[in-house]
Order: C-alpha cells, then sequence, then structure tokens
C-alpha cells in the first residue's frame, strides 16, 4: 500500500506577487566627480606604502630587520638581486619628509 504524496502547494500556501503597472525606466550612469576621475593624493600615498609593504615581504632581498628600506635596496642592488627600481623611486622621494617611507613594516617589534 502506498500513500499518495500531494503538491508541495497542498502544504504550503501560495502567494502571488502583485504585478508592475509600469516599468521603471533606467537611469543613465551618473558622471564621476571630480575626485572619483584622478587618484587623490591619499590613495597614492596608501598604494605607495603597500608597494613598500611588499618590497619588505619579499625575502628575495634579504632580511629587512636592523636596517632602513633603502639600506635594504643597496644591499640587494649590491648583491645582483635586481630589486625594483620603483621602490628606491619612492625611498627618495618621501624617505627624508615621512619616517613611515624609511623603516621597514618590522620596524616597531623587538629583535
Amino acid at each position: 500500500m502506498t500513500t499518495k504524496r500531494g503538491l508541495i502547494t497542498d502544504t504550503f500556501k501560495v502567494v502571488k506577487k502583485p504585478k508592475r503597472v509600469g516599468k521603471r525606466e533606467k537611469r543613465p550612469p551618473s558622471p564621476p566627480s571630480k575626485e572619483t576621475k584622478g587618484e587623490t593624493d591619499r590613495e597614492k600615498e596608501l598604494q605607495a606604502l603597500q608597494k613598500l609593504r611588499q618590497f619588505d615581504l619579499d625575502w628575495k632581498f634579504g632580511p629587512c630587520t636592523g636596517i632602513s628600506r633603502l639600506q635594504r635596496w643597496e644591499r640587494a642592488q649590491l648583491h645582483g638581486l635586481d630589486p625594483p627600481e620603483e621602490i628606491r623611486d619612492l625611498l627618495l622621494l618621501h624617505a627624508h619628509t615621512h619616517p613611515e617611507y624609511n623603516q621597514c613594516l618590522w620596524s616597531e617589534y623587538p629583535l
């Protein structure tokens, strides 16, 4: 003896959504504002610091604790490890004005 199973709609009430009367018109995308057209100075600074952090984390250029980023870059260049020129340019441009550019990611931790 098998029991006849009913439909799921026999157990649960069917809810119908009301139909839309009119279609919504698509709005054209708003033009980008001044601030979103170009990168702001703060965004550029954050990107530069992110590149420097990546340089700190790249072990192919040797250890970074106990020396400045520029010293590490020069040491890597001396040993023929081809560190990115972009990193050196960032360091020479900002290291004298911003101390966070000069020291490596691990500088605040004791040795």
